[in-house]
């Protein structure tokens, strides 16, 4: 068949001399000897764009998040199963930071595609004034698996709506203000989320929500290190009584910081939190996008300390990131709250009836394969890698992990432990080390003197071995640059 008036018009206005789409293979079929042995096998009818062409037309009609433009270079990416993506012209990348921290399952698990199939054949979307099962069970099945309490959950279309929602519910419970947020955070891009968020990524909006009341860590940077326990909730406690705790509606905070360092928690630090929201009658959030699903080896983060926050918000994990979907949990007596007066809040795929399948499928998973297990047992494994790699390597300035999350902190300096790239910057070396990731087909984040550890929780221990091979060479780049 011809090209059709539209799609000539399109092509002239691109500017291409030659037709927009060339025939490839279809997604699935391997190109490469690798690829045959992993890939795999989907049939498509449609034609299937090169590498090339998709970078140039994305970039051409679409922004990219957090960057300049000119400076983005993206990887195409074609079909993923398992543990690894490829591009349209069969190079593998083992995916070692599960996309976005969020495909926890691995890519392309038939059960969960499956479910999404039969659901859309029944009912792709209702409105949220209905009931649908897919909505019923999951409710109902979040309620078995969260801490404590927590037994009532509204449902959103990401992570960033879920923190926004946690805000209202908790202003809407205690009639106060002000939220408490830490410094090394991230809580997601939209208005008030980004106010929340205490790295450099709120700066550009600010001065953002009004009530938002920092605190610091109890990490302090590589040069710096840790507090106790005790003295970062003094600090708080200090900071609750300056600003007036009848003020203070919540305190958000990751329970395993993310994107700001996976900074673990000295033990007793999350439970003397709790006690302070008590004492003060203060609303605590546990903001469990990232660390949740059995990334650090539990359902959630904040089980290892055995603390029950007042509300919990999820993403990510919840579908291993198949289909959009958030959801904010809420104690009884919070959810009570609103049986006699209006929950001021709503989105048109609030409950979506395909996120809501997907996510139950992903639970289904966890479950079957024991993945929140298997998470702990093979984070064993990677923090004993990660701690050769600190032993053999004058770069590495510190190593952290829990579960199947983790980071490597580099440095340029063992005296000073100056890090290998400033705040908020990068440096030649960790941009050439990120190149050097690239090129041998390992996927992690590198940001600014870090890079993260974040596989899928199905990564076998011969895959994790694999990963590890190529940052043990790499780290030999970041080496060259350290004084001792």
């Amino acid at each position: 068949m011809g090209t059709s008036i539209d799609q000539e018009k399109r092509r002239k206005k691109s500017g291409r001399a030659k037709p927009l789409l060339k025939q490839k293979p279809p997604v699935g079929r391997p190109r490469t000897k690798t690829a045959k042995a992993k890939a795999p096998l989907v049939t498509l009818a449609e034609e299937h764009m090169s590498g090339r062409e998709m970078i140039e037309l994305t970039k051409k009609h679409t922004l990219f998040e957090w960057s300049a433009q000119s400076k983005v270079d993206p990887i195409a990416i074609s079909h993923a199963k398992g543990i690894f993506f490829w591009t349209p012209e069969g190079k593998r990348f083992i995916d070692f930071n599960s996309q976005l921290m969020s495909v926890n399952i691995g890519h392309g698990d038939e059960r969960v595609v499956r479910a999404i199939k039969e659901q859309v054949a029944v009912l792709a979307y209702a409105n949220p004034f209905m009931a649908t099962e897919a909505r019923a069970r999951l409710g109902a099945k979040l309620a078995e698996i969260t801490p404590g309490d927590i037994d009532t959950f509204f449902f959103t279309n990401g992570g960033a709506e879920a923190n926004e929602n946690a805000i209202k519910i908790a202003r809407f419970f205690t009639g106060r203000h002000k939220i408490m947020a830490r410094y090394r955070s991230y809580h997601g891009a939209t208005a008030g989320a980004i106010s929340l968020t205490g790295d450099p990524r709120r700066w550009a909006v600010e001065p953002g929500m009004p009530g938002v009341v920092r605190v610091l860590d109890p990490y302090h940077g590589i040069e710096r290190g840790w507090d106790s326990a005790a003295d970062s909730l003094a600090m708080i406690e200090e900071t609750i009584q300056l600003e007036g705790s009848h003020t203070i509606a919540a305190f958000i905070l990751e329970p395993v910081v993310g994107t700001n360092g996976i900074l673990i928690p000295p033990d007793g630090y999350l439970e003397g939190v709790r006690k302070l929201c008590d004492k003060y009658g203060i609303l605590m959030i546990a903001d469990e996008v990232m660390s949740g699903f059995g990334r650090t080896g539990k359902w959630f983060a904040v089980d290892h300390w055995n603390v029950v926050p007042d509300l919990i918000t999820m993403a990510k994990g919840l579908t291993s990131s198949y289909l959009p979907l958030g959801a904010v949990g809420m104690r009884q007596h919070i959810a009570r709250h609103f049986d006699d007066k209006v929950f001021y809040g709503g989105l048109t795929y609030n409950s979506h009836p395909m996120g809501c399948t997907a996510a139950l499928a992903t639970i289904r998973v966890y479950e079957e394969d024991d993945l929140i297990e298997r998470s702990r047992k093979s984070g064993e494994i990677m923090k004993s890698l990660g701690e050769e790699m600190q032993a053999k390597h004058k770069s590495v300035g510190a190593v952290r992990s829990i579960g199947l999350f983790g980071i490597f902190e580099l440095i340029r300096n063992r005296s000073t432990r100056e890090p290998m790239a400033p705040f908020n910057g990068t440096s030649e070396e960790m941009a050439a080390l990120g190149r050097f990731f690239r090129e041998n087909g390992l996927y992690t984040f590198v940001r600014w003197n870090t890079f993260f550890t974040n596989p899928p929780l199905t990564i076998s221990e011969e895959h994790l071995r694999e990963a590890f091979a190529i940052i043990d060479k790499g780290l030999e780049i970041t080496d060259k640059a350290v004084k001792d």
